[in-house]
């Protein structure tokens, strides 16, 4: 696997980002959880996800890191939840569906290290699914996550993309391998299988 070129963080981090990204990360501060919804910090500005994730979206992320968990080694976890994965001098804050990380990359304060996640998966939204298939295919390259997989319950079918490399636009992904539900999926170095994921009504 291949992690793209880091941009450091911490407090000599911080003096390399951006006045319009720090305005940004200081308006979601100020809103705290003010706002419904998920609120995340793009290459393109804010998203605002105002939609309740549905229970096909909230089962397959818990199917898909329980099976994970099923087959990775003790030391790693398939985590479900806050804080948000962050590369302030990348410009970009999101919170992946499922994040694979080392246990001891959970300790301390703070939004996560991308460069410390194994994988993230999403569940393409309903609402809004160019989020995940394409804002988020391109960050998750540009902050360096290795391995990005996107289940699909409106359709049944889903992508792991892998092997960043350099192009004229920034860091992107190099390979992509589709599946249908039904058929094992390989995230990363383990293999689980889809059967049994819901779809969307």
């Amino acid at each position: 696997m291949t992690r793209a070129p880091g941009h450091g963080r911490g407090a000599s981090a911080m003096t390399t980002v951006s006045p319009l990204y720090r305005t940004m990360r200081d308006a979601l501060e100020s809103l705290g959880d003010s706002v419904p919804g998920k609120l995340e910090i793009t290459k393109e500005g804010i998203v605002h996800d105002m939609t309740v994730p549905r229970r096909p979206h909230e089962f397959t992320a818990a199917q898909v890191s329980r099976r994970l968990e099923r087959v990775m080694p003790d030391d790693l976890l398939a985590h479900t939840g806050e804080p948000d994965v962050e590369d302030a001098p990348g410009g970009v804050m999101r919170r992946p569906d499922v994040m694979v990380i080392p246990w001891a990359d959970m300790e301390g304060d703070g939004s996560f290290d991308p460069r410390t996640l194994i994988a993230a998966v999403e569940i393409a939204s309903r609402s809004n699914p160019d989020n995940d298939w394409v804002g988020k295919l391109r960050d998750y390259a540009v902050i360096g996550i290795p391995v990005y997989a996107i289940f699909d319950p409106r359709t049944g079918t889903g992508a792991v993309f892998s092997d960043i490399h350099a192009t004229p636009d920034g860091p992107r992904y190099a390979t992509r391998k589709d599946f249908v539900y039904g058929e094992e999926v390989t995230i990363a170095d383990w293999t689980i299988s889809t059967e049994g994921l819901p779809l969307y009504p």
